[in-house]
């Protein structure tokens, strides 16, 4: 059997306005960081033989990891479409919505539906990407939807929606 592996799919191109900018700010610091690594770099190549020189060797790879970084980010940036528009319909889960769901035992849980850049699971920040906000995507209040998740399949009831900028109280 190869290593060979599919190609994995592309992610959603959709970020939110805030998500980009904070791509943006990213690429433009990791920018002046390079610059550090690059002195330091220089100065470790200075000092020698590089084969056994272990500064050398570790910026190095230092650099090749941050232009791989810088590279994804000046791409992603370039293919992203930021979404900052309520959707005509706020009763409705769409991009960018803070959906409350009600679990079949009662428990709620609150996500926020953000781009494939954004995700954040301490502040329960979803995929568009992800089963579970692909079950919940144009679903209104109050409908019931069953969600294939990796944990199994899922029974909720959409509790709340909400397009604010700032999460909602828990």
């Amino acid at each position: 059997m190869g290593r060979w592996r599919p190609p994995q799919p592309k992610s959603s191109p959709y970020i939110t306005a805030a998500g980009l900018e904070r791509l943006r700010a990213e690429l433009q610091q990791r920018w002046k960081d390079r610059r550090k690594v690059v002195a330091a770099l220089s100065a470790a190549a200075a000092e020698g033989d590089r084969s056994e020189n272990a500064e050398y060797i570790y910026r190095k790879k230092q650099l090749g990891e941050m232009d791989r970084r810088i590279r994804y980010l000046g791409k992603r940036i370039d293919e992203v479409r930021p979404v900052g528009s309520i959707p005509p319909d706020p009763d409705r889960v769409f991009f960018g919505a803070w959906v409350t769901v009600e679990d079949a035992d009662g428990s709620e849980s609150t996500y926020r539906i953000v781009g494939a850049d954004e995700i954040d699971s301490d502040r329960n920040w979803i995929s568009v990407d992800s089963p579970l906000a692909r079950g919940l995507l144009g679903k209104s209040l109050d409908e019931e939807v069953v969600v294939e998740t990796p944990a199994g399949r899922r029974t909720l009831v959409i509790a709340a929606v909400d397009y604010g900028a700032t999460e909602p109280d828990s």
